[in-house]
């Protein structure tokens, strides 16, 4: 088989990985003296560069590249282990208060992984392995002075790391409030019960070999998925309680933006007081909510003078005998501010000029209720039933 169709499981976790390092680069850029941040970063960094590392044409491209048969598998197996300290360190920082005993358990993780990775490299220069083995590296070499050793130290320190992460959250887990941080630990649970398995596979097919056995598909067919299983799920539990409020937070201020464009449109026409500053339409979605507000209520300021409140009451009372108290409130503040931004289009001077009674300012009928009044404007009929229901009432009262 073309070692580049063996590419192709690892790309979707890897895209997906990189795409989540990108989304969070402007973060670190705008925090990147924030600990979290910096350490959610570098797990992401990590988890990406395991998958790049460990495709079989990655494996025979370092390889090659550096001219040392089976290199690979300490620098692939390195980086799985920084990532499993990472990941431990990870779960600290958000389970335990900032302390210095966290900081010292953390240090101790970190020093105690960091002893791994150097043993991972002495015991491999240490070795004997002349023979390029991209697949079955782990039972090919089983009985091998040091290379045996090299492989026993990366998978007890995977599950080891497995173990102690997955006992931590076990204990956690009932603790936790916030839906997100729980899907997380969740996917984190299932994600380490794979890598476990993956840890499993691999140590009896390599018992077997010490057994003058030929276990090796445990090897080199059953644990590869489960490893990229534990893998993505872990990375996807590490992701999970920071990205999912970030898109839920999005997803309602974009709701928000677009639930008040209809009431913009009708308002835009109003020319600001000042020059205000103008915010892309690639500008964060928050900021472009918190401008429409900004303009919506100056816009309203401009035309306080043009709001019939008499009208609102007569509008509201029409609306309410059809709809709910809030669709009502909506229908009538929609139908004043129309009817009041029609005044204000009309030329100076003329009967559509506000009176001196009215007052200049905006009444809270108005201002507690503009998502339901943008709401209202949408259906068009509705509005223009009761507009019309309200002036006619109007045009058959008495003046005093």
């Amino acid at each position: 088989m073309d070692l580049t169709d063996l590419r192709i499981p690892y790309l979707l976790p890897t895209a997906l990985l990189m795409v989540a390092l990108i989304f969070k680069a402007p973060t670190l850029a705008r925090a990147w003296r924030d600990p979290d941040v910096r350490a959610t970063t570098l797990l992401l960094g990590l988890a990406t560069a395991v998958f790049v590392s460990v495709t079989p044409v990655s494996i025979h491209t370092i390889n090659t590249m550096t001219g040392i048969p089976n290199i690979a598998a300490p620098w692939g197996y390195s980086l799985l282990t920084a990532f499993c300290a990472t990941c431990l360190t990870m779960i600290m920082r958000w389970r335990d208060e900032p302390s210095n005993l966290r900081r010292r358990r953390m240090h101790r993780v970190y020093l105690i992984y960091s002893g791994i990775v150097l043993a991972l490299w002495i015991t491999f220069l240490l070795a004997d392995v002349p023979e390029e083995r991209i697949y079955d590296l782990d039972t090919y070499y089983a009985g091998t002075p040091w290379i045996r050793e090299h492989i026993l130290l990366y998978l007890i320190a995977h599950m080891a790391s497995a173990l102690v992460a997955a006992s931590m959250l076990w204990r956690w887990l009932s603790e936790v409030e916030s839906r997100w941080l729980k899907t997380g630990l969740v996917f984190l649970q299932v994600g380490y019960a794979f890598g476990l398995v993956f840890d499993v596979a691999k140590l009896t097919a390599v018992a077997a070999r010490w057994a003058d056995a030929d276990w090796d598909f445990l090897s080199t067919r059953v644990a590869p998925p489960f490893a990229l299983l534990d893998a993505i799920l872990v990375a996807i539990g590490f992701i999970v309680p920071q990205a999912g409020p970030y898109l839920q937070d999005r997803i309602r201020d974009g709701a928000h933006h677009r639930r008040l464009r209809p009431l913009w449109h009708t308002l835009r026409m109003l020319a600001p007081a000042a020059a205000q500053a103008r915010v892309g339409r690639w500008a964060p979605i928050d900021l472009r909510l918190l401008q429409r507000q900004q303009r919506i209520h100056d816009a309203l300021l401009r035309l306080a003078p043009h709001l019939d409140y008499h009208l609102y009451a007569r509008a509201y009372a029409a609306a309410s005998a059809r709809h709910d108290g809030e669709t009502a409130r909506g229908i009538a503040g929609a139908v004043t501010i129309q009817v009041a931004a029609a005044a204000y289009r009309q030329p100076a001077g003329t009967d559509a000029e506000p009176t001196a009674n009215l007052p200049a300012l905006i009444k809270t009928e108005i201002t507690d209720h503009i998502d339901a009044i943008s709401r209202a404007m949408r259906h068009t009929r509705a509005t223009e039933n009761v507009r019309l229901q309200a002036t006619t009432a109007e045009s058959v009262t008495p003046h005093a």
